[in-house]
């Protein structure tokens, strides 16, 4: 009997905990959704790499040389910016290289930020413009990851040449992001592919049943619930829901398939992972190269800015705000080992 309770109470404990922190989550997101609601507000922030990097070399230009070799390479610069300016007047200005970031978490969370930084460049690109979007994601949830996708769309659609940059990590819903692009890099260590679909989730229904405890649950439509964490799961259940996931992954090879032709998706589609370098001999990346390198280089004959949405935020949101990502981050955790249908 003593055992029974101690397992009915770490089962208690943690569902407690489950629950609590849910409001806690709940409680935290309306009180900052409340403040953002009031007319916190964001903006835009852009800065010319180009200028980084010239301040970054004179920086250490001014510690390595002597000084009389510092003085004389300043006056080469100015004459030399004196006369790309004379020439500059006379001719167009350069193509600009617009760089995005997105950090992926579960849900894409950055999606809402990437939106309203396509809105601002799609304003303001002309012909010959294009965009660099430094991408790091392990994937997550399918129908966000979607929105993600289709918002790199946008920038196809509008004819502006999409490149994307995985110096760490695009797999499963971040690997349906990276296909979007006209051409992808991959750093050689990096990791992309997991072009699959996984859902998994405890039961509980032996344990209640052992301990004499009734669950119920009432749905309207055959399918409205298949698998349960507390009912009994029947093998019907269990064909309903593979069903869904083999169709859920049908649908990312063809999207895959649809952004890459080139790619042979019977043999990349298993979910598996690649290094870059065997990202590239199966055509999931177009070159070997980090984020640094293409910008770099990017920036010999273009001007380059980075563009990121900001969002204002008082004291005590910014506080909410950490407080609510932390206890995401433990309910992930949580979620995962016990209970998260995570389809991507």
């Amino acid at each position: 009997m003593l055992e029974w309770f101690a397992e009915y109470g770490m089962f208690l404990s943690k569902t407690l905990t489950f629950v609590i922190a849910i409001v806690l989550i709940i409680a935290v997101a309306a009180a900052a959704g409340q403040r953002r609601s009031k007319g916190h507000k964001g903006h835009i922030e852009i800065d010319s790499l180009n200028d980084e990097f010239e301040q970054l070399q004179d920086e250490l230009q001014s510690v390595v040389l002597d000084e009389d070799e510092y003085k004389s390479r300043k006056k080469e610069e100015k004459k030399r910016e004196k006369a790309e300016k004379k020439q500059k007047g006379e001719q167009k200005d350069l193509p600009r290289s617009y760089v995005l970031e997105f950090d992926g978490d579960i849900k894409a969370s950055a999606v809402e930020n990437l939106r309203k930084e396509i809105d601002a460049v799609l304003s303001v690109a002309e012909e010959g413009d294009d965009i660099i979007l430094k991408l790091e994601s392990s994937g997550g949830m399918v129908h966000s990851y979607g929105l993600a996708a289709s918002q790199l769309h946008r920038i196809k659609e509008n004819n502006i040449p999409l490149t994307i940059c995985v110096d760490k990590v695009a797999a499963s819903g971040g690997y349906m992001m990276a296909c979007v692009a006209d051409k992808v890099y991959a750093a050689p260590f990096a990791l992309l592919g997991s072009i699959g679909v996984i859902a998994q989730l405890p039961n509980f229904n032996k344990l209640l049943r052992k301990n004499d405890i009734d669950f119920e649950m009432i749905t309207a439509g055959e399918y409205k619930r298949t698998l349960t964490m507390f009912g009994e799961n029947t093998d019907g259940a269990r064909k309903k829901f593979k069903q869904e996931i083999d169709e859920t992954h049908d649908l990312f090879k063809q999207f895959v398939t649809e952004q890459r032709p080139q790619l042979n998706i019977d043999s990349v589609a298993t979910g598996e992972v690649w290094f870059g370098k065997q990202a590239l001999e199966n055509h999931l990346v177009d070159e070997i190269s980090t984020s640094d390198s293409v910008i770099y280089k990017a920036m010999q004959n273009r001007d380059v800015y980075s563009v990121a949405y900001k969002e204002k935020h008082g004291l005590m949101e910014k506080l909410g705000l950490q407080a609510e990502a932390s206890i995401e981050r433990a309910l992930t955790k949580f979620i995962s080992r016990n209970s998260q249908r995570q389809p991507f």
